[in-house]
């Protein structure tokens, strides 16, 4: 069985970083057809997501996304191609917030 285990580190706080992870899972559903569970603590969230062939979680904190997964054998394969996915889409909203911020400081200063 191939594993994922994919970090990345943000300075957004748990507010923001919340609503990147609720954005995520429903990529996650709607484009491959995961099924999603979120659970919201007080300083850690976590996402449980399963489909035939994959199953893991993506935590949330305040300062960090970990996604770690589990692929079944038929898609072990394609392991360097589903991580890549992962990450550009990841990395992708990790991205919008922060071009906002310099967006408006480039309006505000």
């Amino acid at each position: 069985m191939a594993e994922l285990n994919i970090v990345r580190e943000h300075a957004l706080g748990i507010v923001k970083a919340r609503k990147i992870a609720f954005k995520w899972a429903e990529q996650a559903e709607q484009e491959f057809a995961m099924q999603c569970t979120y659970v919201q603590g007080k300083h850690m969230d976590e996402v449980d997501f399963v489909r035939s062939g994959v199953k893991g979680s993506l935590t949330v904190t305040r300062t960090h996304f970990e996604l770690r997964a589990h692929l079944g054998f038929l898609l072990g394969a394609f392991k360097g191609t589903i991580e890549a996915e992962i990450v550009k889409n990841l990395d992708a909203l990790l991205e919008a917030p922060a071009k906002k911020a310099a967006v408006k400081k480039t309006h505000s200063g």
